[in-house]
């Protein structure tokens, strides 16, 4: 499985990101090559006043990921990656790293709507 996972940093040792739209970072993992990580930079949707959720959604809708690990998703966001079949997983904290393995062991629930209000 393809995993996106929001970062404040470029390492699977750097802790989740808990926003989505405003996420630093993208770390993408494939659980099959565990050992290629992609880091995409998310700096060109820090400072909009609207749409991050869903430029960032796109943003990660174009690397083909099946799910997306952060800390909270809003309606828009929400709705653009389910629209991308993307599944999304919120509650994350700790390392990205721990995010993972928290995915994999089952601690971490699917969502079937948004966990926030838009901007928060």
């Amino acid at each position: 499985m393809k995993i996106a996972i929001t970062s404040s940093g470029k390492s699977l040792a750097d802790k989740v990101d808990e926003r989505f739209g405003r996420a630093k970072y993208f770390v993408i993992v494939d659980t099959n090559k565990p050992d290629k990580v992609n880091i995409i930079e998310n700096s060109q949707n820090l400072n909009l006043q609207q749409g991050a959720g869903i430029q960032a959604a796109q943003t990660i809708s174009n690397e083909n990921v099946d799910a997306l690990i952060t800390g909270n998703c809003g309606p828009k966001a929400f709705k653009t990656l389910q629209a991308a079949g993307i599944k999304i997983f919120t509650g994350a904290s700790g390392t990205i790293k721990e995010a993972i393995d928290d995915l994999n062991a089952g601690k971490l629930t699917e969502i079937a709507s948004p966990n926030v209000k838009g901007h928060w």
